[in-house]
């Protein structure tokens, strides 16, 4: 840090009470320098090492002649808060409803998943699609995970219509009973040839 001479006003001195050092907080007794900025640093001046920026422990104001002491708001230097994360400002979403459309390779193949999620503590189903299920899955910090359980269904899309149906129709009672899924059909309408072709 260089100030030409002109800028500084050197071989200040402090009895103790007027500063800190910036960097700790610590209370300053010594020689000081002023700059023209109005920042002041430790040291008769710039060359006298080490030089620590200070700050003022109080602030004056005069207001028509009457001089108001105001106190220095200080930073708190405790190791603890260097602990401290800043917030995210990523944005966290819920589900919506935005289901996982068969494909035609789908129908080829003759079944697909269909992904949903549950919210924990309701009787509320969502039918979501991959990208969703696998953020809620992996419990993603960009949505609300731990208000939802996520599980998948095998669906079936081609065959008898009624074999269609009555497999579709076993596989969520099985998942209605092994993931404690009340009313689950009832969501779906017992609707267990949707898609079917």
């Amino acid at each position: 840090m260089y100030y030409p001479l002109s800028q500084i006003t050197p071989n200040l001195y402090t009895n103790g009470g007027e500063f800190q050092i910036k960097s700790t907080g610590v209370p300053y007794t010594g020689y000081y320098f002023k700059t023209s900025t109005g920042q002041y640093f430790t040291g008769r001046n710039q060359n006298d090492n080490p030089v620590l920026e200070l700050i003022s422990t109080n602030t004056s104001v005069t207001i028509d002649n009457n001089q108001i002491v105001l106190p220095e708001i200080t930073t708190l230097r405790s190791p603890i808060y260097n602990n401290i994360k800043p917030i995210s400002t990523t944005q966290i979403f819920k589900p919506v409803y935005n289901p996982n459309v068969p494909t035609q390779q789908d129908y080829q193949i003759g079944e697909y998943r269909r992904y949903f999620c549950k919210k924990t503590n309701e009787i509320i189903y969502i039918e979501i699609d991959q990208n969703t299920f696998d953020k809620l899955s992996s419990q993603s910090p960009t949505i609300l995970w731990s208000l939802y359980q996520p599980f998948f269904l095998p669906w079936n899309l081609t065959g008898n219509k009624e074999q269609v149906a009555t497999i579709n129709r076993n596989m969520v009672l099985l998942t209605m009973k092994n993931l404690s899924l009340p009313q689950f059909d009832a969501y779906l309408k017992f609707d267990f040839t949707k898609y079917y072709v």
